[in-house]
């Protein structure tokens, strides 16, 4: 017992021998690193100063005929994106129900989640949430920070729940984020919910056709020119 105390205090007078200089390197660096994180941090919240605060609409959507229904406050925070987290991709969601049963969990402040948008079977859009701001949909921060969500009704393990209609609507909303941001169009920037690393969720699921919803959306990206 005493000769273990005796070679853990000499181990210990060695780090503290090596330690001594590499706290003043690392004091260094760490002040760097701060200054350098409170100037990105700074960058990001500029917009939040008085009298620099983006100019916003009540009900204004991102999405040319999409229809605005607000999430509620607790389900995102706002931000000025792309300034302050650059937009580089898509996350595709399924409900697990209905349209009506997306927008009243979205709208649930006790919920905790949502998405900017909502596609119905027939392919109407809501708008829950601005795009400039970060929704809290893909269960990442850093996702969430650098990402659209779009929400599909239906269920994972039905084929009937993608229409026609669902995969061409929501095709063309994700071409236009896509031409809104320049973001490429590929399953590299177009995920599934279940890619999100550490998520719990499988959606979108087995069914989700994503060569054919790849395809419509180069295609209707195409069109946007």
């Amino acid at each position: 017992m005493g000769e273990e105390k005796d070679t853990t205090a000499e181990q210990g007078r060695g780090r503290r021998g090596v330690n001594r200089r590499t706290l003043l390197i690392g004091g260094a660096a760490a002040a760097v690193g701060t200054a350098a994180l409170a100037s990105d941090q700074l960058g990001r919240l500029w917009w939040r100063l008085p009298g620099v605060v983006k100019k916003r609409k009540e009900g204004e959507v991102d999405a040319r005929g999409a229809q605005w229904v607000a999430a509620s406050d607790y389900n995102w925070r706002r931000a000025d994106r792309p300034d302050d987290y650059g937009i580089d991709m898509v996350v595709i969601h399924v409900v697990q129900g209905g349209y009506a049963t997306a927008l009243r969990v979205f709208k649930d402040p006790a919920h905790g989640a949502a998405a900017h948008y909502v596609v119905r079977k027939d392919g109407h859009v809501a708008q829950m949430i601005r795009e400039l701001d970060v929704a809290f949909h893909a269960g990442n921060k850093s996702y969430n920070e650098r990402s659209i969500g779009i929400e599909h009704e239906g269920f994972v393990d039905r084929k009937s729940s993608f229409t026609d209609a669902m995969y061409e609507s929501s095709a063309r909303l994700t071409a236009g984020i896509c031409e809104r941001y320049d973001i490429p169009v590929d399953r590299k920037h177009i995920i599934g919910h279940v890619e999100v690393p550490g998520t719990d969720h499988t959606d979108p699921g087995p069914h989700w056709d994503w060569d054919r919803y790849i395809g419509l959306v180069k295609k209707a990206r195409t069109a946007l020119g």
